[in-house]
């Protein structure tokens, strides 16, 4: 397994604040080490840079392809989240997605951009592409959220098609559930239920999207932590941003994505930020972490990324300098 690779934030004593390759403020002529140090934590990391939630190599290779192009990082998302919810055999994201326990396909998503606006769907039903209704409520409307039957009347009247979105194996694996109904909340490698990515264009902004089928045989009408900005995304194109996967419910009580945004504006490295996200779901008084899985992948405004979950098996896909590859997380539960 691929251990995590972060730098750590460097303390530089006597050195004042440090805007791009100018010192402000130096108590001493820093030394050639203090001068090595301060270039590595100012220089960008390659850019273009797309990170996803899970093994999604084919929806980072369209992200980047637009990127390559010269598109900017929210048209990557919304086309590279666009592949996975096309994937019928994926059965997490878009058709083919699993049902609630009545057999429904229903789906929520998101989108924000560099300036901070954003849109979202919840409960949406019989339209494949929620991340692309979620841009057009973002663009088009007043408003951040749709849900429900509006949101479907609000896609169809934007020229989405209406179809339906559970597929023969779907159908399938719902009617052998129905058999035990048992319902199994915790999300891992064989059940995860999310893409979320994040990208940063050749400019350096940022722009991230997130689009779910949500739990697997969920009671109807439940709306996870991916459509809600700050739990499922968060975006801050001064800092950094943020999306987070597992259990929604447990995301959404500590804000998540927003959390681990703000830590990296206290200073924190997107490793350091997701542990401590992590760290606080864990922690909580009574918590059942052991069983279900959250996990948060995030990126800085100098292209550093971090990952990280409660339980072993999440990854991230990464995209930067030709290498898309998927990069196994460390995890909090090694008992």
């Amino acid at each position: 397994m691929k251990r995590r690779h972060f730098i750590k934030n460097a303390s530089l004593t006597g050195v004042g604040l440090a805007v791009g390759s100018t010192i402000v403020g130096c108590a001493e002529t820093p030394s050639e080490e203090k001068k090595s140090i301060i270039a590595a934590a100012t220089t960008k990391a390659s850019l273009p840079l797309v990170i996803a939630t899970w093994h999604v190599i084919d929806a980072t290779a369209k992200a980047m392809e637009i990127l390559q192009a010269g598109g900017n990082a929210l048209d990557a998302v919304e086309q590279g989240c666009m592949i996975e919810e096309a994937n019928e055999k994926g059965q997490s994201v878009g058709k083919g997605g699993l049902p609630d326990r009545d057999g429904n396909v229903t789906l929520d998503a998101c989108i924000m951009d560099k300036h901070g606006n954003c849109g979202s769907v919840v409960y949406l039903q019989n339209i494949t592409h929620a991340v692309s209704v979620a841009r057009k409520v973002m663009e088009d409307t007043p408003h951040v959220m749709l849900a429900g039957e509006g949101a479907k009347q609000f896609a169809v009247s934007k020229g989405f098609e209406a179809e339906d979105l559970l597929t023969d194996a779907s159908k399938q694996a719902w009617e052998k559930w129905k058999v035990e109904a048992k319902y199994k909340p915790i999300i891992n490698i064989e059940n995860h239920d999310t893409i979320g990515m994040l990208a940063i264009d050749k400019n350096g902004d940022i722009s991230g999207a997130c689009t779910t089928s949500g739990l697997a045989y969920k009671m109807g009408g439940r709306v996870g932590d991916s459509p809600i900005i700050g739990s499922g995304l968060f975006v801050d194109n001064e800092i950094g941003a943020a999306v987070a996967t597992g259990l929604g419910e447990e995301v959404v009580k500590t804000v998540g994505s927003f959390l681990v945004v703000e830590l990296m504006r206290q200073g924190k490295t997107p490793q350091e930020a997701c542990e401590e996200a992590i760290s606080r779901i864990v922690n909580k008084p009574n918590s059942d972490y052991k069983n279900f899985q959250v996990g948060y992948i995030a990126v800085n405004k100098k292209g550093e990324t971090g990952s990280y979950s409660i339980h072993q098996w999440f990854s991230m896909t990464k995209f930067q300098d030709g290498v898309n590859e998927q990069i196994q997380s460390d995890y909090f539960n090694k008992s």
